[in-house]
């Protein structure tokens, strides 16, 4: 991300010990594009099936690292659940009913942040050059620099995407739509 402004790499030393304004920024933008990345939920970091249960007080608490969860349709059993944080924590809240409580378990889809160093290859690479043209935009705003990085930024998505469809076996009845209408059973007339 420095290189994208013509400065020389740095050392751990300095990162930790945020000694430069541009480190501490750079740092803080690769943040914030892994988390913006991550949570479009992506093979390597969605879970599906996951079961919640009800502590004591019937509520939910979700892990910190949670980017999204959803129900699945033939799991929600008439549930419209969000992440809400209340009490210094995260928990799970049904809108339909307004309430926090939650007398049995759910299973739910859930995308998950992850540290960096365990994202694959090719979501690294798209995260760290979509960064550094940000940073750059943010620092110097230099419009050739820009369309460079953006050259680049579109070559590493396509190949994070192409990625993604080898790796996540996905199909048409991935689709909710789909589903429903495949899942509809024997309609009465």
């Amino acid at each position: 991300m420095l290189s994208a402004i013509g400065e020389t790499p740095t050392t751990t030393d300095i990162i930790t010990a945020n000694s430069s304004a541009d480190v501490v920024m750079a740092v803080q933008i690769l943040d914030e594009v892994t988390k913006e990345v991550e949570s479009q939920g992506w093979n390597f970091n969605t879970e599906y099936d996951v079961e919640l249960t009800p502590a004591g007080d019937k509520h939910i608490v979700l892990a910190t690292n949670i980017a999204r969860i959803d129900l699945e349709s033939l799991n929600e059993g008439g549930l419209d659940v969000i992440m809400k944080y209340t009490s210094g924590e995260w928990r799970l809240y049904d809108k339909k009913d307004k309430t926090y409580e939650f007398d049995n378990t759910v299973k739910a889809t859930i995308v998950y942040y992850l540290d960096f160093i365990g994202l694959p290859q090719p979501a690294q690479r798209y995260i760290t050059i979509r960064a550094a043209r940000i940073f750059q935009d943010r620092m110097v705003g230099s419009q050739a620099h820009h369309a460079f990085n953006m050259q680049d930024e579109f070559r590493s998505l396509a190949d994070l995407k192409e990625w993604e469809g080898d790796s996540a076996d996905h199909t048409i009845f991935d689709n909710y739509d789909t589903f429903r209408i495949v899942n509809r059973g024997n309609s009465v007339r």
